[in-house]
């Protein structure tokens, strides 16, 4: 049997599934010393906590022509927490976009900027233009808006 066939049905099954429901890829490095291993990447979702920190982060992907999608969403609603597992898989699964995680109760003023009036509402930025918005948590219209602009 191959070694990559082996490596892939005998990883820890517990840990590979922890990972993938928080979104993780994986990739098995080879190395001539040692058996191969797995390692898991993490998905990436930046949280702004703060005014100054947005602010930041924005301006800083007018510089790239990376898609931007922003999470705006609130510890206490369901939606958006049904929506978690689906953002930290997109996270993973598209590498050149960049997610944002936004508490419209902590940055009440840049949600009021994006007219955010229900959670969750995701919007799609490049080179500092809005170019796209799904509100609600609807995965399958969020997946192919983000793969539509995440492709030019």
């Amino acid at each position: 049997m191959p070694q990559n066939l082996c490596i892939q049905e005998n990883i820890c099954v517990c840990e590979e599934a922890q990972y993938r429901q928080m979104g993780a890829s994986f990739t098995v490095p080879r190395s001539k010393s040692s058996n191969a291993t797995l390692q898991a990447k993490a998905p990436t979702i930046v949280e702004c906590h703060t005014k100054p920190q947005w602010t930041a982060r924005f301006e800083a992907s007018k510089e790239t022509n990376k898609l931007l999608v922003i999470d705006f969403t609130a510890t206490w609603c369901g939606p958006c927490r049904h929506m978690e597992p689906t953002i930290k898989e997109f996270a993973a699964r598209f590498v050149d976009v960049e997610f944002v995680k936004i508490d419209v109760d902590e940055l009440t003023d840049v949600a009021r900027e994006y007219g955010v009036e229900a959670m969750p509402t995701f919007i799609l930025i490049k080179n500092g233009k809005v170019i796209d918005k799904v509100v609600g948590a609807r995965k399958e219209d969020l997946q192919k808006k983000i793969e539509k602009h995440s492709k030019y």
